[in-house]
């Protein structure tokens, strides 16, 4: 394993990409300052919701598109399974409305893409559950729809976006949106974000062994 040091061979990669990493790094790492001065209280207030409902009996759904569809199936697994094995605690019930692709496809195919996800909050969601919508534009109009029509079900909606929220800013009860117009580090911030709120979420509900 190399750790901090290169390979000693001609590299294929062009002569700037030292400085591509340490500047892709940098804003990384700005990215999420911006987060902890302008998101600490929208964050908060997401674990506060996700947690009342679990402790209710209630559950958690997500639902994004591509990169975010990926952090829905991580943030899912966090809670279902375990964020850190240096706090065990029984298993806290998540779903993501991204995996099934029998669903996803029989739902686009008849009624069109636009409503896979808000199908799947219908048939799954219940009064007292919670929807976490992903969308670093917050343009995504599946998720969206979802959002909407958790809210007039009883369904508390949590949206994560970046940049201005897009169409979604608004549309959810709790928003946290990542102060980013790239799309990249707002998805690493996205994620970081998801082990906060799990952390902060299995403290309140979670028995340490």
């Amino acid at each position: 394993m190399l750790v901090g040091k290169q390979r000693e061979h001609t590299s294929m990669l062009p002569e700037n990409s030292s400085a591509r990493l340490r500047h892709h790094l940098r804003e990384s790492i700005a990215t999420k300052q911006r987060v902890l001065a302008e998101c600490e209280g929208a964050i908060l207030d997401a674990a506060d919701v996700i947690a009342a409902s679990l402790g209710r009996g209630g559950k958690v759904l997500l639902c994004g598109n591509g990169g975010s569809a990926a952090d829905c199936q991580h943030i899912a697994a966090e809670f279902v399974s375990v964020l850190t094995q240096d706090y065990l605690r029984p298993g806290l019930p998540a779903i993501a409305l991204t995996t099934d692709t029998s669903i996803l496809t029989a739902s686009a195919n008849d009624f069109g893409f636009d409503g896979v996800f808000e199908r799947q909050v219908q048939a799954l969601a219940r009064p007292g559950d919670v929807l976490v919508g992903i969308s670093t534009s917050g343009n995504s109009t599946n998720v969206m729809r979802a959002l909407e029509y958790a809210n007039g079900h009883e369904i508390a909606t949590i949206a994560m976006t970046g940049g201005s929220g897009g169409k979604i800013a608004g549309v959810a009860q709790s928003e946290i949106r990542v102060p980013s117009s790239v799309t990249m580090h707002i998805q690493e911030a996205h994620i970081t974000i998801g082990h906060i709120l799990c952390d902060l979420v299995e403290r309140v509900l979670g028995t340490a062994k």
